[in-house]
């Protein structure tokens, strides 16, 4: 292959990616390049060890290879399409780099040197951490193999992230492979107005007449929960938790049967070539939780309490579908629509109904008046500033008029967009040699976009909470005054520490003073009536223990699988899932149903044996909160004592340490169990 141009921008990016300018063909030739930079600075590093010498230009040559990749693996995940291919090649070359990197020894003798010299102990704190956190990866990378063992976990990992992309392409392609259409408005009787709206849109962006239901996140939703249409909801049900699966609609075309065998297979072994029993156990040297035991403990304590709660409630829904709904079984496409009309009968509100008061514009703005408020920062949309699609929006964040981070904010859902909400990012604060350099993120989410009669896009108050978790990592990511990039921002946090901004933030959402600032009627700007305030608030723990017991199973499943010695069948894959929902589940479960092919999370993203973490995470952040609750939300002290010891330091201290010096004691369950309307159970598994 040829040399790439001088004028490639992904060999010299900006703070900002020129998304205007980006190319397909632009990634292979400049990540190559990129990575033989990284390569010779590594070279001439070790001639002299230290840190001003061989870490800090190895840290510049690494920053420009992450932040040419990020806009590449971003582009894959929200555009796909031409991307998927380079994506791909340069995934490869990236890990295959990350790898070699992680094994090797002179460099890993460079951190052992600074460690046990005089001098580190008066180091800063943050690079005092990243030297401590480089050694602990090392191992955990395998430096210390030898021969078969070593090319064996370097040709493991490299693999790993090749299954990982395949999983993820799998599911998206499955959710894109199967569409509903029908020209009978009877047919989707009970869905609201909205979701009509986005299903006629989705028609016609197919040159069809009628309406076209999809598997995107928002219109599986829209059916699930309100279409009077059993058989629509049994068919849509059945397509989606089908998905890259053997079985269902499209079954076989995407499965993921092999891929999550492989993958099992693959992380087994690398547990046993470092020495460990299972993965479960590697996965947790780099976590609060460092104990297998302790968090099979904490998540079955947790089940075993919440599980009573949550029968009772899915008792009394079977009840009411049987006396006011004349279904004498509940089936599982009839969970979510049976559960809205018993809410409705009960509070006399729906998700629907407050849609009107979220309009996505005045809920941003709104957040954004919570942020500044709590933190002291102010947030501007900045329009020049190139995007990847017209939806997309970007703002500068700042304090004291000086801008000191910015985003990206990708909302709504469309065609070849990965579903979900996440934050990534762009680049990280860091010190260069030309000054210092902003943290940038990307914030994604798939909300329902604006239809085409000039209604805006109307947020359910769930999807509310989502854009205000997702802005919860991206001030951890943007507000970090650490300046060293191994420990900047979520950058060496420990992962199940990592949600505790997020969840942190979604309770604003709960809070009154709140809401008048993010809600107002999309067409008179009317605040939200107090009545429907007052119901939106009683209704909050509706069905919380079923919610609860649905988080467990999720997490005992991954953390189980994950601590056997060896990896896994498809069959055995299966038969766990179902021992675990013998354990915690209470509503049933279709024969199609293979949750597993499609749980990204796992198998295609960062929690493999940390599901765990959100529940872990939840502990710290109902806590965190409660001072908020006792001094005021909106205390600014409050606000910057959280600010200065949660959201500044990024990785450079530990979690707990961290936690501990914000609320002047370790963490502790009382508030989450409030929160979750189950304060009468008494837990004694304490995150720390």
């Amino acid at each position: 292959m040829s040399n790439p141009p001088l004028t490639s921008p992904l060999l010299d990016m900006p703070l900002l990616p020129p998304f205007d300018q980006l190319q397909p063909q632009q990634v292979e030739p400049a990540i190559t390049a990129l990575i033989d930079q990284c390569d010779r600075v590594l070279d001439t590093g070790l001639k002299n060890p230290g840190w001003d010498s061989t870490l800090a230009p190895l840290e510049q040559a690494q920053d420009q290879l992450n932040r040419a990749f990020s806009p590449v693996s971003h582009l894959n995940s929200v555009l796909s399409g031409p991307w998927r291919e380079p994506y791909e090649a340069a995934l490869a070359k990236v890990t295959g780099y990350w790898t070699e990197l992680g094994q090797n020894r002179d460099l890993y003798g460079v951190y052992q040197q600074l460690a046990q010299s005089p001098e580190f102990a008066g180091w800063p704190q943050a690079r005092r951490k990243a030297v401590e956190l480089g050694l602990r990866d090392f191992v955990l990378s395998g430096v210390g193999l030898e021969g078969e063992a070593r090319d064996k976990f370097a040709a493991n990992s490299r693999r790993l992230a090749e299954l990982s992309s395949q999983f993820a392409n799998n599911v998206l392609d499955a959710t894109n492979a199967w569409t509903w259409h029908t020209e009978d408005a009877a047919e989707l009787a009970g869905l609201p107005q909205t979701a009509l709206a986005a299903a006629r849109a989705a028609a016609e962006a197919k040159g069809r007449d009628g309406w076209l239901i999809t598997l995107d996140g928002p219109a599986y939703l829209a059916v699930m929960t309100h279409a009077d249409n059993r058989a629509l909801r049994r068919q849509v049900h059945t397509a989606f938790v089908s998905r890259a699966s053997d079985t269902g609609p499209n079954g076989g075309e995407y499965d993921n049967s092999a891929v999550m065998e492989e993958i099992l297979a693959l992380r087994a072994e690398q547990a046993q070539l470092l020495g460990m029993a299972n993965y479960a156990e590697l996965s947790l040297a780099s976590k609060m939780a460092h104990d297998n035991d302790k968090v099979l403990e904490f998540l079955n304590d947790l089940a075993a309490r919440a599980k009573p709660a949550a029968e009772r409630e899915f008792a009394e829904l079977q009840n009411f579908a049987r006396d006011e709904l004349g279904l004498d079984e509940l089936q599982p496409w009839d969970i979510a629509w049976a559960a809205e009309k018993l809410k409705q009968e009960r509070y006399a509100i729906s998700q629907e109904e407050l849609r009107p008061y979220f309009p996505y514009d005045r809920v941003l703005a709104g957040l954004f008046t919570v942020v500044e408020k709590l933190f002291e920062v102010s947030v501007q949309r900045d329009e020049s500033v190139p995007t990847w699609h017209p939806d997309v929006q970007y703002f500068w964040l700042s304090r004291n008029g000086e801008r000191i981070a910015g985003f990206y904010l990708d909302p709504f859902a469309r065609e070849k967009k990965r579903g979900g909400a996440w934050m990534d990012s762009v680049c990280v604060r860091r010190q260069t040699p030309d000054g210092l350099q902003l943290p940038v993120a990307y914030l994604v989410c798939n909300f329902s976009s604006p239809a085409a009669d000039n209604m805006p896009s109307l947020l359910t108050h769930y999807e509310v909470t989502t854009l205000f978790h997702e802005f919860g990592h991206g001030l951890h990511h943007m507000l970090t005054q650490i300046d060293v990039a191994a420990v900047s921002g979520i950058n060496g946090v420990a992962w199940d520490a990592v949600e505790l901004p997020s969840q942190f933030l979604e309770n604003w959402c709960w809070e009154p003073q709140a809401i008048a600032l993010i809600s107002g009627h999309y067409e008179s700007g009317a605040p939200l009536p107090q009545a429907l305030l007052d119901k939106m608030l009683a209704a909050r723990n509706f069905q919380s223990a079923m919610f609860a017991v649905r988080q467990l199973e999720f997490a005992l499943f991954d953390f189980r699988l994950h601590c056997r010695e060896q990896g896994a069948s498809a069959a055995k894959i299966q038969q766990l899932l179902d021992e675990v929902r013998a354990q915690v589940a209470v509503v049933p479960v279709a024969e199609e149903n293979r949750f597993q092919h499609g749980f990204s999370h796992i198998f295609a993203g960062g929690y493999a044996a940390g599901y765990y973490s959100y529940k872990w995470a939840e502990v710290l952040s109902a806590d965190a909160f409660s001072l908020f609750e006792e001094q005021g939300i909106f205390d600014a002290d409050t606000g910057r004592k959280f600010l200065h010891a949660i959201l500044e330091q990024g990785g450079s201290r530990d979690a707990l340490e961290l936690f501990t010096e914000f609320r002047g004691r370790e963490p502790e369950i009382d508030a989450l169990l409030r929160h979750s309307g189950i304060e009468q159970l008494e837990l004694n598994i304490n995150p720390g």
